[in-house]
Formats: C-alpha cells, structure tokens, sequence
C-alpha cells in the first residue's frame, strides 16, 4: 500500500540548486524526486545535509540536460546508473530508477526502470526509502512514515535477504537505530543481523570505521553499543573489551562542558585503557594517522587527575596540545570516582580555554653564543633547557631565561 503525505515548504526541496535540478529533469515524459536521507530528516526537522536524487531518466539524459543547461556531469557510479550532477557548484548525486537482477555482496547487476515502488524495495531501511517529488509531496511504498512515527529502524523484506546483499548493513542497522530509533532495536532485524555477524570480518576496514565512528556520536549510541555488546557484535568490531561505562561517561562529561560530541574521543573512551588497544584500533578500523595519534595520546591517562598547581596541566598541555589534552582528561574524569558537577575537573578540562602554551623561546644561536658548537651537544643542551623551561612553569622573563641558557650550556659543556 502507497501512502503520501506532504512534506510542507522546505526551502531545501522548493529553493536553490535541488530546485533547478528538479525542474531540468521533471519534464518530457521524466520525472525525478529526492530520495533517502533528506526526506527522513526533513519529515523529523532535523537538518538536510547530504541530498540524493532519483530518475526515470537514464544517465545519458541526465548528463545532456544538465550539461545543456551549464552544468557539469561526472560518471561516479555510472554501471549503476549513478552520475554526480554539479550545479553553481553543489555536486548532487543522481541515480536512474533500477532494479537489481542478482546480487554479489556490494555488486549487483541491475536493469533501468521505471518504478518507484521497485526502486524502494530494493532499499535497506523503510525509512531510507521515502521520495519526496519537486512540490514537497512524500511518497512512501514500505511503511516508512509509520516506522519514523513509532521511531522503528525497519529492514524492507526479509532481513537476512537484504543483509545478504551487502553485510555493512549490519552496522547501519545499528547506526540508525542509535540516531533515529526509540526502544530496543527492531527484533526480526536483530536477529537476522546476529546470524549474519560474521559477515563483518568480509568487510573493509575503511567501510567499518565510517559506520562505527558515525554511530559512536548518535543521541542513543550507549544503549545501541550494549546491545551490540549483548550479541558479540561489538567485540568483532573492536577487537577486544568495549567499556561502555567509561563511554557514557564521557558523553556525559562532553554535555557538562557543552563540547561537541566526538567520535574520536568516544572511540577511546570505549576502547582504549592501554597502549595496545590503540594501536589495535587502529589497525582494525584504518584509523588516519591523526585520529592514531590521538588514540595514542590516551596512553597512561590514569596519571591525569587535578593537581593543586597548575604546572603540571601546563607541562601537559604543552606536550599534547590542546586536542589530545582535552582527550586524556575526558577520559581520565570520566574514569575516575567525580561526578560530572566536579569543579576541579571543569577547571582542569577548561584549561585550554584560559592559558595558551607559548613556544620555547631559546634557540641555537643563544648556546652559541655561550661556546656550543653545531653538533650533539648543541642538541642536548637545547632539550635540557625546554626541560627546565617547562619545570619552571614556562617563565618568558628574559632574565630566567638567561639563567637556564647559562646553567644549560655549562652542564652541556663540563660534559662533553
């Protein structure tokens, strides 16, 4: 059964570049709607980032009404029938309505249509599946709308058939459940995904570490990741433990401060307690060398806790800089026995928002000046005064400084 409903006036569907697009192909006998992830967003008022745009035109079409109309096309998935449309600069993905024929895991061989149900059968979710035509009106052929209402996340058919079809559905599953779900997760699609777990160990790291990384910063991602945790889906993932308790407490501490959740931080909150584990993450989820640095810097956070000087933040600060800082003492406090209201942790963790570290001040030429030649020694003397700088609390006095150079340069020099 097709139900319709209208999606009201969305400036983002009614104006600017999605309008233009809408009206090149909604003419000559094709239509072209906007599907998936903007209609779900826009029927729940959650912002439209990302817009997808379906076709009963084929490519080919596509690209010659585009380009006639100065518009550029490119061929990002053309033997599925998928070009990327740029107009005044917003690329737009554009698929021609299709069925697939057979599928091979995240292949399939597929046929051009002309069918909007069959085109939303052929989907993952229900509510992945509603397209919304240039006027704003919604069409749903799954039971989508009734599954936003009660918050369902819902596969369309038989969830193993679909799961089947591309095993990283397993963790969109879960993904969506933990942004759009409200309960415990829908139970047909649980088990299926429980079934099919060993599928994820066939997927790319790459593909795993998006889907993770997007579910950890979800509004319900601690409940999602317990149950996963209950149906040995998260430990395949992650490799070893998940703690999930150092998770909500960081998510937790992230809204006490007002910090913008991050998948990264969380990440290490939920599996990282030592250095191996970071290094283990890393490999498992291909992490970028940034986000394996600072999995990294979580190493030894059981020595942070607030001190009654400063120095010690500061040294630490300046070692890690402010993001890897922030990091380490989220999850040292959201480890410890403080609650979220502790003041000396605020303090501690607002830290970079007071004292900027300044940049070591002495350089060669002032151990030159005192005798040091080019070499080792010149080196160690150098490391041995930013050492005494940072014990000193960063003084930037020129004649503390001076006395570090000296005494410095003296300990190099009897040495040598």
């Amino acid at each position: 059964m097709t139900r319709v409903l209208h999606l009201g006036d969305a400036a983002w569907l009614k104006e600017g570049e999605v309008a233009r697009l809408l009206a090149l192909l909604n003419c000559d006998g094709e239509e072209a709607r906007v599907v998936g992830g903007a209609v779900r967003n826009g029927l729940l008022h959650l912002p439209v980032a990302e817009i997808d745009v379906a076709t009963t035109a084929v490519p080919g079409e596509v690209a010659r009404r585009v380009e006639a109309a100065g518009g550029k096309s490119i061929p990002t998935g053309i033997e599925h029938g998928t070009i990327t449309v740029v107009i005044d600069h917003r690329p737009i993905e554009v698929t021609t309505l299709r069925e697939d024929v057979e599928t091979f895991g995240r292949k399939a061989r597929v046929v051009f249509g002309r069918d909007w149900k069959a085109d939303a059968e052929r989907r993952d979710f229900t509510i992945n599946a509603l397209s919304a035509s240039a006027e704003g009106t919604v069409h749903d052929y799954v039971g989508g709308i009734g599954d936003l209402a009660t918050r369902r996340v819902r596969f369309i058919g038989d969830p193993q058939r679909r799961i089947e079809e591309d095993y990283l559905r397993i963790l969109r599953f879960f993904r969506f459940h933990a942004h759009f779900g409200e309960g415990p997760p829908d139970a047909p699609g649980l088990h299926a995904c429980i079934l099919a777990r060993a599928g994820i160990d066939a997927l790319s790291r790459e593909r795993v570490r998006m889907e993770m990384l997007k579910l950890l910063v979800a509004s319900r991602a601690t409940p999602t990741l317990a149950v996963m945790a209950e149906s040995g889906l998260l430990g395949m993932v992650l490799g070893g433990v998940g703690f999930l308790a150092s998770f909500e407490n960081v998510v937790k501490v992230e809204a006490a401060l007002g910090a913008k959740p991050d998948a990264v931080r969380r990440l290490g909150a939920l599996g990282v307690w030592v250095a191996e584990d970071a290094e283990r993450l890393a490999q498992r989820l291909r992490l970028s060398n940034a986000e394996s640095e600072r999995l990294s810097a979580l190493e030894a956070w059981w020595r942070v806790a607030p001190q009654p000087q400063a120095r010690a933040a500061h040294a630490l600060l300046y070692q890690f800089g402010p993001q890897q800082f922030v990091d380490r003492v989220f999850v040292a406090w959201a480890r410890s026995d403080a609650g979220v209201a502790d003041g000396d942790w605020h303090e501690l963790a607002s830290l970079p928002q007071r004292w900027t570290a300044p940049v070591f001040p002495l350089k060669a030429a002032d151990f030159m000046g005192r005798g040091l030649v080019a070499g080792p020694a010149l080196g160690i003397a150098l490391r041995a005064a930013e050492e005494a700088w940072i014990a000193a609390d960063f003084p930037l006095d020129r004649a503390v400084l001076e006395a570090i150079a000296d005494r410095t340069a003296q300990q190099s020099a009897a040495s040598d």
